[in-house]
């Protein structure tokens, strides 16, 4: 299953460059993306995963990008998976989207768990291919290492930027982890 999952992914990341520099970018509302994943996560998640709490201002024209709906939705839909798999099971991931401020118009989508958050060391290394360090309770061959890296490769089409970092508790503890999506607002990429 393992092998069968890698080729799969190797597959679809080495035709993902050619794809994305064919495809139409359109007007894609990130408020109704989220609200569309946030209504699937509900319908499919499995007893006892993680709650996911959303949070979004809908019809806001200031969540507006152009791009690829489908890829956009990918990108997040893999975020989602990594933080609902680091989450302890009845704990919450959240999921925000938000004018990001700046100079550059853009959205920011925030995606947070209350897993472990990630060593410092591993900020970027996570968005490498075939870079993985799952949780111990997850059978082994269930993830290929490709998803962060598929979603970087997408983000970047579309003239944007994915980063991680951790969420820190009032003590500066780290209280989990938190993927940040940039995406440019109003300009074909």
């Amino acid at each position: 299953d393992r092998i069968d999952r890698l080729i799969t992914d190797i597959s679809d990341a080495s035709r993902l460059d050619a794809e994305l520099s064919r495809s139409v970018m359109t007007r894609v509302d990130i408020a109704a993306l989220l609200a569309t994943l946030a209504e699937v996560h509900a319908a499919t998640a499995p007893a006892g995963s993680a709650a996911l709490s959303l949070d979004v201002e809908p019809g806001d024209d200031g969540l507006i990008v152009q791009g690829i709906d489908d890829r956009i939705g990918q990108v997040v839909s893999n975020v989602l998976a990594n933080a609902m798999s680091f989450s302890p099971a009845g704990g919450t991931v959240r999921i925000a989207a938000h004018a990001a401020p700046g100079a550059e118009p853009a959205v920011e989508i925030v995606v947070e768990d209350e897993g472990p958050g990630f060593p410092a060391d591993t900020f970027d290394r996570v968005f490498e291919r075939f870079y993985t360090s799952r949780p111990r309770r997850e059978a082994f061959g269930k993830h290929s290492g490709l998803g962060l890296s598929i979603s970087r490769q997408i983000v970047e089409a579309h003239r944007g930027r994915i980063w991680a970092e951790n969420r820190l508790g009032p003590q500066g503890e780290i209280a989990g982890g938190r993927i940040v999506i940039r995406l440019p607002r109003g300009t074909a990429a």
